[in-house]
């Protein structure tokens, strides 16, 4: 095996959308031309599609890559076991007006890598239209095995680790995210998910439609939010292994295998702007209020998924992270609020300002669309007592997967031991208010 990736598994290359090259043989990119009569080093040129070929040119997404082996080398595949994992539309139980939560999913007791510890409990929309998404969880005991790998031509993944890392070795390099990091897996890119420590947990959003961009700013400015030279792409760390391999896709909703006899991870040099990437979420540059009033979450928006309507995202994935808080004359926390988008969050660490139990760190929630929440009675009284002195809410880290459609929970998801059936008193307890006279 020869594999660059020891060395340069900590070197990246900067910048959101940005087109980068890299290889990792000096002169495997070939120069003046994507596709010349002979690649260098007898490598097979391929180019890698994220988009429709006209595409206008500020969205449209394409690599060219330079491998060991044409991608078209493999087996036929056949179908698969599904597992836990759920696909839009899945109507495997109704969609209701309830307000859901979740603790942590337990990790697991029996070897279980990524794929198996993948178990979706919400989607939306329609894959085969490329329009929603689904969000699951993952936990894991080990790394898949260095012969098997997967890739989604359903959505691309945006991971969001919880607990311990996950090291992503995909066909452009390697990816580390670790909780408070992200990682973003692109539409029918391989890769081999590798864990450190013992288990790992996360959430993922998978998402059917218009891939994930930076958000406008407009009358923000030119700075603020997740700034572009802040993510960070893999530079090429290829493997030269010829054994039996198993490749999974997950491909209009189902689970595919098939056999390789060499590593997909073989390619030597790519060049584009379709590739894999990470983002540390520290790096986010929280925009506040600094009069009074409680801003929309929208303003904490790191990605966006563009629908057709403008304004109105497929997905939106927003965050909650350390911040000041200094509103004069203000409630703090989120208002209590009904949405025409969805809401399915998460928490990666510390508390929430808006609950003050009950929603733990790997847990989730689901608001669908215009089903009132907000704080609950003692996040209320608390708020409403505070002495509105400048405030840093410390050492918390929420996120939100927030969409136009209406989310539907899975079977697995209404069924299991983490569901809280008693979430509906968290609203309980408050005291009418005044009649006006």
């Amino acid at each position: 095996m020869n594999d660059r990736s020891t060395t340069t598994q900590l070197k990246y290359l900067s910048g959101f959308g940005a087109h980068h090259e890299s290889e990792a043989r000096e002169g495997a990119l070939p120069v003046g031309q994507n596709s010349p009569q002979k690649v260098p080093f007898d490598l097979y040129a391929e180019q890698l599609s994220g988009s429709s070929f006209t595409a206008p040119r500020a969205h449209n997404l394409r690599s060219w890559l330079y491998r060991l082996r044409p991608s078209a080398m493999h087996q036929p595949f056949r179908r698969v076991g599904e597992g836990r994992v759920r696909t839009a539309p899945c109507h495997e139980a109704e969609s209701s007006p309830n307000r859901l939560r979740w603790g942590p999913f337990e990790l697991p007791e029996e070897p279980t890598d990524f794929i198996a510890g993948l178990a979706t409990l919400v989607t939306c929309g329609d894959a085969l239209a490329q329009r929603g998404a689904a969000v699951h969880v993952y936990a894991a005991n080990r790394s898949m095995e260095e012969r098997r790998f997967c890739y989604d031509a359903d959505g691309e993944l945006l991971i969001v680790p919880q607990q311990g890392t996950l090291t992503l070795a995909t066909e452009f390099g390697r990816l580390v995210a670790a909780p408070g990091e992200i990682a973003v897996v692109p539409r029918g890119i391989k890769f081999r998910a590798e864990i450190e420590g013992a288990a790992v947990r996360g959430y993922v959003c998978e998402n059917y439609g218009t891939p994930f961009r930076l958000p406008e700013l407009g009358p923000i400015g030119s700075n603020g939010l997740a700034n572009a030279r802040d993510f960070l792409a893999p530079v090429a760390a290829y493997e030269e292994r010829d054994a039996p391999t198993e490749v999974i896709a997950k491909f209009a909703g189902h689970l595919w295998s098939a056999q390789f006899d060499h590593s997909p991870l073989d390619v030597v040099a790519w060049h584009g702007n379709y590739y894999p990437y990470k983002y540390d979420l520290a790096r986010f540059n929280a925009i506040n209020t600094v009069s009074f009033d409680h801003t929309d979450p929208s303003i904490f928006t790191v990605l966006t998924s563009p629908s057709d309507t403008a304004g109105t995202a497929n997905v939106d994935f927003v965050i909650f992270p350390p911040r000041w808080t200094v509103a004069e004359r203000t409630f703090r926390p989120p208002y209590f609020h009904r949405n025409v988008m969805s809401e399915f969050m998460g928490l990666v660490k510390g508390e929430y300002d808006a609950k003050q139990g009950g929603f733990v760190p790997g847990g989730a929630s689901l608001h669908n669309a215009m089903s009132a929440h907000g704080p609950d009675r003692a996040s209320y009284e608390r708020a409403i007592a505070a002495n509105l002195a400048p405030h840093y809410l410390a050492d918390t880290l929420a996120i939100m997967f927030e969409s136009r459609y209406v989310f539907e929970p899975t079977a697995l998801a209404l069924a299991a031991p983490a569901l809280d059936r008693d979430y509906d008193a968290a609203w309980n307890g408050f005291e009418r208010g005044n009649k006006p006279k």
